[in-house]
């Protein structure tokens, strides 16, 4: 059976992702600042001389501009903002940035007109389209310029450098990774959440089996079947309108169903064999739980009709008990509720699994994301001052720049020296949509960057998020239920890191993966999205059926082959 090929889901394809940790910057919407290891010093690798600055020895730099394309559009003009002066003054370079032409946000049609006409920008980040940029032989291997030039990405990458190369194949560097080095989650998302004035109402006695989870719920919604505004309590809503279907929807499955870390649309068996995820079973159980509760009316009847905006006001309003979400994309409407003094109605993630015996990882460190980073393409004519450029971005000096600002107006020093914020300025990292693009703050993503929680060789974080800035921004609520379990952050009550081997590999959703594996799993997704639906809104009784034919569809359109092509492509990334 074909299947028409959807716009937005080619958007989709590009990311195949599961809670999206938020689009890289490290800003006050992610659910996460990193990957989630464990809060470690960063002084190790190449020595303290390297963290002085890839261009602090006496160099006299003469100006210079790179272009620079970045998938991820934050709109931010470099020379305008505080931060991107700063970074100009210090390394002499400036960035003409440009970002993607589709209504989308898919660099797939920029890379493809790049590689048509043998174009390309200096420096780029280009999401999952680096395969083929790499494919073209646009990108140049930068392992020689990192040993000559590059002491800072050396030390900032430390003893994860080596999952920076391509394949075993070919071992060359041909991006820095985008994503926060050895940080650790503050924060937890992309599972099931629930209000804090439900916990309240419980003694805070918190669910972590989906049985539990709608018994919760159900409580609840009867003794509470309209808010004190007089509008109609709903126990569960999504957004399964469009491409959000894939973070509200399918996503959390994963977490909750498998007790699987982020792989995207795979899992992946101790034989590293990948498996499209509606193949499993768990699977099938947590969605027919989906389906029972549609059908007894506690999961909301507009869950796949109503945009992502009225999705958006809905939570806002306060009316919604229970979601699977991520923060980043929910962010609008916590904040509109600490606006209106409802820090109760804010959401409480949770370690919810299918069943009992089941670990949730939502803490789990995966490893290094690679994949999704920038690289230096074969357009530009001065690599070594390009890989100098990031290396300062790598050097403490850099780090603390691009995450902090500048000392004196977004940070200061108290008397220890160690850095901290003020609480206006807090305030307007956490209120102001705009902050990252006025202030340069975290805003040019693509950057390496570490993670937070991570500390320089004074022992200070190289964020502004970590343990002690997370705990004194709790708000009552989250305040209230850390005191009734007798813990210091929201996520200890979860599994942690150290309960979980690290796998070798990265997270399968950021790399770029040969574009014939992104075609399959489009047309894959094609198939799921709709069945999906079709699976919770029909009869609870003809939910087999339902499911029973999807994988037959699935099975019809290459979903064997696609697992088969993953399983190789990831060979090439497990160490040899």
């Amino acid at each position: 059976m074909k299947h028409k090929k959807i716009l937005a889901l080619l958007a989709v394809s590009a990311m195949l992702a599961g809670t999206l940790t938020g689009c890289g910057g490290g800003g006050a919407a992610e659910d996460a600042g990193s990957t989630g290891g464990t809060e470690e010093s960063a002084d190790s690798g190449t020595g303290a001389e390297a963290s002085e600055g890839a261009q602090a020895d006496g160099e006299d730099l003469p100006p210079v501009t790179f272009e620079y394309y970045n998938a991820d559009g934050k709109n931010g003009n470099w020379s305008e903002t505080p931060v991107g002066a700063a970074i100009t003054e210090a390394t002499g370079v400036t960035l003409e940035i440009s970002y993607p032409v589709s209504s989308t946000g898919d660099p797939a049609e920029d890379v493809a007109l790049m590689i048509a006409n043998d174009e390309y920008p200096d420096l780029i980040y280009s999401k999952t389209a680096a395969a083929n940029l790499y494919d073209a032989g646009a990108l140049i291997d930068m392992t020689d310029l990192i040993e000559q030039y590059g002491p800072n990405i050396k030390k900032m990458y430390g003893d994860e450098f080596e999952k920076l190369k391509w394949s075993a194949d070919d071992p060359g560097i041909y991006q820095l990774s985008y994503a926060g080095v050895g940080g650790r989650y503050f924060s937890s998302g992309g599972t099931c959440q629930i209000q804090y004035a439900v916990l309240a109402e419980n003694d805070y006695k918190y669910p972590t089996t989906i049985e539990e989870y709608e018994a919760m719920i159900k409580a609840y919604l009867e003794a509470h079947p309209t808010t004190e505004d007089g509008l109609e309590t709903i126990g569960i809503s999504m957004s399964a309108s469009d491409w959000h279907w894939l973070i509200t929807l399918s996503n959390p499955a994963g977490f909750i169903a498998d007790a699987a870390p982020d792989n995207g649309v795979w899992l992946v068996d101790e034989d590293y064999n990948c498996i499209f995820k509606q193949k499993s079973e768990n699977e099938r159980e947590y969605f027919r739980w989906l389906s029972r509760m549609y059908d007894e009316g506690i999961l909301d009847p507009n869950f796949a009709t109503q945009t992502d905006d009225d999705y958006i006001a809905k939570l806002a309003s306060g009316r919604v008990v229970a979601i699977t979400d991520s923060l980043w994309h929910y962010y609008q409407a916590h904040m509109a509720l600490m606006a209106e003094g409802k820090a109760d109605k804010t959401y409480c993630g949770l370690p919810v699994t299918l069943y009992a015996d089941q670990k949730a990882p939502s803490l789990m460190y995966q490893g290094l994301q690679v994949g999704y980073g920038i690289g230096i393409t074969k357009s530009c004519e001065d690599p070594v001052r390009a890989i100098k450029f990031l290396d300062y971005l790598c050097s403490d000096e850099g780090a603390i720049l691009y995450r902090w600002g500048i000392e004196g107006e977004h940070y200061f020093l108290d008397e220890n020296g160690m850095r901290y914020r003020t609480e206006e300025e807090i305030t307007k990292a956490k209120t102001d949509p705009d902050y990252s693009k006025t202030t340069g703050i975290g805003n040019y993503t693509g950057f390496p960057i570490y993670g937070d929680g991570v500390q320089d060789a004074n022992g200070d974080y190289y964020t502004p998020t970590n343990k002690q800035s997370t705990i004194s921004e709790y708000n009552e609520a989250e305040k209230a239920a850390c005191e009734a379990w007798g813990v210091e952050m929201l996520t200890d009550i979860f599994p942690q890191p150290d309960e979980f081997e690290v796998p070798p590999y990265s997270p399968l959703w950021a790399y770029g993966v040969p574009q014939e594996i992104n075609n399959a799993v489009t047309i894959l997704n094609e198939i799921v999205f709709p069945s999906l639906v079709k699976c919770v809104t029909d009869p609870v009784d003809s939910f087999d059926a339902n499911w029973d034919a999807m994988l037959a569809d699935l099975e019809a359109n290459g979903m064997q082959e696609a697992s088969d092509m993953m399983t190789e492509f990831l060979a090439t990334k497990l160490p040899q």
